[in-house]
């Protein structure tokens, strides 16, 4: 219906409507005289969107134009003369006038449910004006800065690397690589709104246990910024990272039962004793942090998006990437065991899907479990080291769920290897 001339004219109305009777609640209490416009007129400017879309698409465009601009102007007049009381200081109705007319427009042009959608958000927008301009009077310095150096991260930077392959083995891509740094300042970003709305400590655990759901090695390396300095809430950040660590081991194992099952029973034998280690450490170490009682937010002043320990967490994945491509092309199909070592090192995922690729034939159920500890062993080490780097006076602390955790492995396996 939408598709023909009166669907779109309607579609074109009601988009003023939607629109008019937002504007119209906002203006309620307006005496009668002092409103510019209210549902019908937003109504009738829809429609006269509408019909000028209709005709520039049937070949009147001057005509169009005409309309337009005649609108256009009318809108300016009435709001110019609002705007001279001292009350009225607000462009958002003449915008949203103008809005209305050009989404009528585009209705009309053969993009009907695309302009009902953006009358939805316009009108959503609109009416959230209380909110936002609370959450934008709640926001500090620090805050706003932070927003936009993720958005230019995320969103200027990200976007416009080329994904081709380069470098040795042609093991790294710009948009990936750079999506690694995206992915740490974006749990910083995260962990600091977190720390806003729970309290410094509930923050850093809601980030921590969300985290570890996507991205461990990401998380931890986040947190593990965050030592440095006599940072009150260190208890806290250490307790989040051994709880990243256990919902990685139990990741791991949920994964493993859907794409590789017949692994799943030495893998969980394995590991099974540094979920509980990881664990223990982060409820110790958590009811510790709750003794302090810490729930202030994160110190002012600090930019909790820093860029530099985000691009050498890049660097060190660019180099296992390297490891990997190496280790994959120098066994190549023969040494199943080492690939899937070397390819899940740094992500367990990719570990897991490899051994799913792989033939019943190449490896024993039992075996597959064990292989598959491999990387989960390396991957925890691995982290640990990005601890001990990155976590000053407190590293050895900071990094001792994931020492632990990998020694309890590294003995699970040499146990199962010697029986």
């Amino acid at each position: 219906m939408l598709q023909s001339s009166a669907g779109q004219l309607i579609a074109a109305l009601l988009i003023g409507l939607l629109i008019g009777v937002e504007r119209g609640w906002q203006s309620r209490t307006d005496r009668e005289g002092h409103r510019v416009a209210g549902i019908r007129t937003f109504g009738l400017l829809g429609l006269l969107g509408g019909i000028s879309g209709a005709l520039a698409s049937s070949g009147w465009k001057s005509a169009a134009a005409v309309m337009l601009a005649a609108c256009s102007a009318t809108i300016f007049a009435g709001y110019w003369r609002l705007s001279r009381r001292a009350d009225q200081m607000s462009a958002t109705s003449a915008v949203a006038a103008l809005l209305t007319v050009g989404l009528g427009a585009f209705a009309t042009f053969g993009h009907p449910l695309e302009a009902i959608a953006s009358a939805c958000v316009a009108a959503l927008l609109l009416a959230s004006r209380t909110q936002l301009h609370g959450w934008i009077a709640g926001l500090s310095e620090t805050e706003i800065q932070a927003g936009m150096r993720f958005a230019l991260v995320a969103v200027a930077v990200w976007p416009l690397l080329p994904s081709t392959r380069f470098g040795p083995f042609a093991a790294w891509s710009p948009r990936a690589l750079w999506g690694v740094v995206v992915l740490v300042t974006g749990f910083s970003f995260a962990g600091y709104v977190a720390s806003r709305y729970f309290g410094r400590n509930r923050g850093t655990f809601v980030t921590a246990a969300l985290g570890g759901l996507y991205s461990s090695t990401a998380v931890i390396a986040s947190l593990s910024t965050r030592l440095r300095g006599t940072d009150p809430g260190r208890r806290a950040i250490i307790a989040g990272i051994a709880i990243a660590s256990a919902v990685m081991f139990g990741r791991v194992l949920a994964l493993t039962a859907v794409l590789a099952p017949r692994a799943w029973p030495s893998l969980a034998l394995t590991i099974a004793p540094a979920t509980v280690a990881a664990l223990f450490y982060a409820f110790l170490t958590a009811r510790r942090a709750a003794e302090r009682a810490d729930k202030a937010v994160p110190a002012e002043g600090k930019n909790p998006v820093e860029l530099l320990p985000a691009l050498g967490f890049a660097a060190m994945v660019a180099a296992m990437a390297v490891g990997t491509r190496w280790a994959e092309q120098h066994f190549g199909g023969a040494g199943a065991a080492a690939v899937i070592v070397a390819t899940g090192s740094f992500d367990v995922d990719a570990a897991i899907i490899t051994l799913r690729s792989l033939p019943e034939s190449a490896l024993s159920s039992w075996d597959a479990g064990l292989v598959l500890a491999g990387p989960v062993l390396l991957n925890t080490l691995f982290k640990a080291g990005i601890v001990l780097v990155n976590g000053g006076q407190v590293r050895w602390a900071a990094a001792a769920p994931l020492l632990i955790s990998a020694a309890a492995i590294a003995l699970m396996l040499a146990l199962e290897i010697a029986v």
